[in-house]
């Protein structure tokens, strides 16, 4: 039996307006509709794009080519301007580190936070709040406020809190690249009982490794536009002869 669609992305796009100056921005903002000086650049152009319960895809490219755009679409923090993105099921974005944290709250308060932000109930939490504590091995460090945390220490109670909330689908933007390799090997180890599970994950990463042994799907991005879709080994070896034939000759 075929798996059930998780996301689809339609005919989606995302453009931006760039200003010359902070004068022609102000104008914009307070005449959307008058002339200045402004140069368009679309971030995404026409992305089609589905995944199914259980995928976990790999998606590569060089900076700038619109992966990050694409995660913060389909998880509701950008919209698109023009075309549709559906999801169906719990979406948890591991975009941003420490995003929905309270920095003066402790990490184990925000635990509780974050999630009440997300729909949960306080005693829905209680039941895994050791667990992702226990994940997530700040030490002490986990009844101090967030704003004495180091950007890996963050890193670290962001993915244990998301990948215990048992979300449907899970995005991550190169997360799994903070941290000791210790914490690697356990987030690494995470994700695959999430994908045997049967939970859907898209996984930004600049890691070739990564996705040949996390993945069971790649795309490869580029200047905005989705230009591969098909097994970890296929978007590989694309992206290297894309790579390749970018080298300059020696001389």
């Amino acid at each position: 039996m075929a798996s059930k669609q998780k996301i689809v992305v339609s005919d989606v796009s995302k453009k931006y307006r760039l200003f010359s100056n902070k004068t022609d921005r102000l104008l914009a903002s307070l005449l959307p509709f008058s002339k200045g000086s402004r140069d368009e650049f679309f971030a995404l152009r026409n992305i089609h794009f589905t995944a199914h319960e259980g995928d976990i895809v790999g998606i590569i490219g060089k900076n700038g080519s619109g992966k990050s755009t694409l995660l913060k679409i389909i998880a509701g923090i950008t919209t698109p301007t023009s075309g549709s993105c559906q999801t169906f099921g719990k979406v948890i974005p591991l975009i941003e580190l420490g995003a929905g944290f309270h920095p003066e709250l402790t990490g184990r308060e925000n635990i509780y936070f974050y999630t009440s932000i997300l729909g949960f109930k306080k005693h829905e939490m209680n039941g895994i709040v050791e667990d992702v504590i226990a994940f997530a091995d700040i030490g002490r460090f986990i009844d101090q406020p967030v704003k004495m945390y180091s950007s890996g220490m963050k890193a670290r109670l962001s993915f244990s809190v998301s990948v215990f909330i048992n979300p449907d689908i899970l995005i991550v933007d190169e997360i799994l690249s903070v941290g000791d390799e210790s914490f690697k090997n356990k987030s690494n180890e995470k994700i695959k009982s999430l994908f045997k599970s049967g939970k859907t994950i898209l996984f930004v990463t600049h890691s070739l490794g990564a996705m040949a042994s996390l993945c069971n799907r790649g795309v490869l991005m580029d200047h905005g536009q989705l230009i591969g879709d098909g097994t970890p080994q296929e978007i590989i070896k694309q992206y290297q002869e894309i790579n390749r034939q970018l080298q300059p000759l020696a001389p």
